[in-house]
């Protein structure tokens, strides 16, 4: 189905203080023929002056590092280089912590205890997809979204979307990628871009893992 994306090389850049670390995750990386690691940097201020010269596909970027740290690393990049998917690094499970990555445009979030195999798949599935969800994420934003809800109202009333953008926001819930999609709505892959592009516009969101937050926000997710 994704021939073409198979077939093609991923360039990925990691950012962490521990060398060890950058180590074993090249190691799992290099039986990877689909896999490139480009460039290794120790905190973020390392790797924004790396990305002045390499443009990595994906970005591993440790939350916790000297210097410049995650938190602080992460919006610089999306500022800059919006193109670039970024998979956050943490031992925390914390799921407000999770939360705040994921809003403040991080494309997934995995644990370092995380095997060579589940990073593989976060680094195909951002690339791929522009985004990874796994059973982390997926915790941490629907219990941070239903707490938030229990503190507002209501969803904004001036936000309406048709029967056909609502089937499409759940089928981008559930992972599915473009082509997917557009098969199963019966319209052309760029069709189905352009409405995903009119939800951000609608929804006031700037991301893929924006959208799937309003959708639990909204209990689109929750429905039959």
């Amino acid at each position: 189905m994704k021939n073409n994306e198979a077939n093609s090389v991923i360039k990925v850049a990691i950012a962490d203080d521990h060398a060890v670390f950058r180590t074993g995750i090249k190691t799992a990386l290099q039986i990877r023929k689909d896999i490139q690691l480009v460039a290794e940097a120790e905190n973020g201020m390392q790797l924004l002056n790396l990305l002045r010269h390499i443009r990595p596909d994906v970005i591993l970027l440790d939350i916790q590092m000297p210097i410049m740290d995650g938190l602080a690393t992460l919006p610089e990049i999306k500022k800059l280089y919006p193109e670039i998917k970024v998979i956050m690094l943490s031992f925390l499970n914390d799921h407000s912590v999770i939360a705040k990555m994921m809003e403040m445009g991080a494309n997934s979030y995995i644990t370092k205890e995380s095997g060579a195999e589940a990073i593989y798949d976060a680094i195909r599935g951002v690339h791929d997809n522009d985004f990874h969800f796994n059973d982390l994420t997926n915790k941490a934003l629907l219990s941070g979204l239903r707490t938030k809800r229990q503190h507002e109202s209501s969803m904004p009333q001036d936000v309406h979307l048709t029967d056909k953008e609502i089937t499409i926001l759940k089928l981008m819930c559930e992972e599915k990628s473009t082509k997917e999609i557009a098969d199963i709505v019966d319209l052309s892959p760029r069709t189905v871009e352009a409405i995903r592009d009119k939800l951000k516009t609608k929804t006031g969101t700037k991301s893929m893992a924006g959208l799937v937050m309003y959708a639990v926000k909204a209990g689109l997710l929750e429905q039959a």
